[in-house]
């Protein structure tokens, strides 16, 4: 088992049956990974609202987290989009909103 996932199993935060639901522990995996990106362009992640919506990507998808201001009324864009991989949850691409 790897040194990650043994933290994860000590922590009583995370119930055994969301570690065996393979789409909640997916979920937060690419979230992992974009957080991750996120903060590297100086996002503060703890600051924006955040959405995840799978999209189209060459005949398959990909994980799409979307970053944006809470205080986004009278704000035009800006957001951060990064998509992850699905497979590996490595980054395919990063993209700013206009």
């Amino acid at each position: 088992m790897k040194q990650g996932y043994t933290k994860i199993l000590n922590n009583p935060l995370v119930s055994a049956d969301v570690l065996q639901d393979n789409i909640a522990v997916a979920i937060a995996r690419a979230i992992a990974s974009a957080n991750k990106r996120a903060r590297e362009l100086n996002i503060d992640v703890m600051e924006s609202i955040i959405s995840l919506t799978q999209h189209p990507h060459n005949n398959s998808w990909v994980w799409r987290v979307n970053y944006g201001a809470k205080d986004y009324i009278g704000r035009r864009g800006g957001d951060l989009i990064v998509e992850v991989n699905p497979k590996d949850f490595t980054i395919l691409r990063v993209l700013w909103g206009q």
